[in-house]
């Protein structure tokens, strides 16, 4: 799928089938995700891969809005160093792990991390080391549903020229 096909298919997806997402494929989202831009290089990102039943279940039951992590095949937990950037650099890698998966044709939702109240309980959960904040939940695996992405603005009434 060319860049532009994919953009155009991305959506969010919270309900997915049963069906194992294979290993080789988060390998490849995970590499997507750590050749996104970071400032001065740092790359200050872990990438968490969960796959087991119970960890899901017991990730999903701390969020407020990603309960549905729980049917999930796999969900990516990215973290970052807490470096002056960490939110901007995770962010980054976010989308990159957002856009491999809808080229894979597997589906995909961002569910916040940091700022979050849960956010020091599924580090700890995660055995993730103090000093990394959670930057987002990505739960993943191929859709019940075609995906559906949602109408964004036009460009003309984003887009300006030279000022606001």
């Amino acid at each position: 799928m060319d860049f532009f096909t994919v953009l155009n298919k991305r959506g969010s997806v919270r309900q997915f089938t049963d069906k194992p997402v294979p290993r080789e494929m988060l390998e490849i989202i995970v590499n997507a995700a750590r050749k996104a831009p970071t400032a001065n290089n740092i790359q200050p990102w872990e990438f968490i891969v969960i796959t087991q039943p119970e960890m899901l279940l017991a990730i999903a039951a701390h969020t407020d809005h990603g309960r549905f992590i729980q049917d999930a095949p796999a969900c990516i937990a990215v973290f970052c160093a807490d470096t002056k950037y960490y939110l901007e650099d995770g962010c980054a890698a976010v989308e990159n792990i957002l856009l491999a998966a809808t080229a894979l044709h597997l589906g995909a939702c961002w569910v916040a991390g940091d700022k979050k109240p849960y956010t020091e309980q599924i580090g700890a959960l995660l055995q993730a080391p103090e000093k990394f904040r959670l930057v987002a939940l990505i739960p993943l695996g191929y859709p019940v549903n075609a995906i559906e992405p949602r109408e964004k603005r036009p460009l003309n009434a984003v887009i300006h020229w030279e000022k606001f």
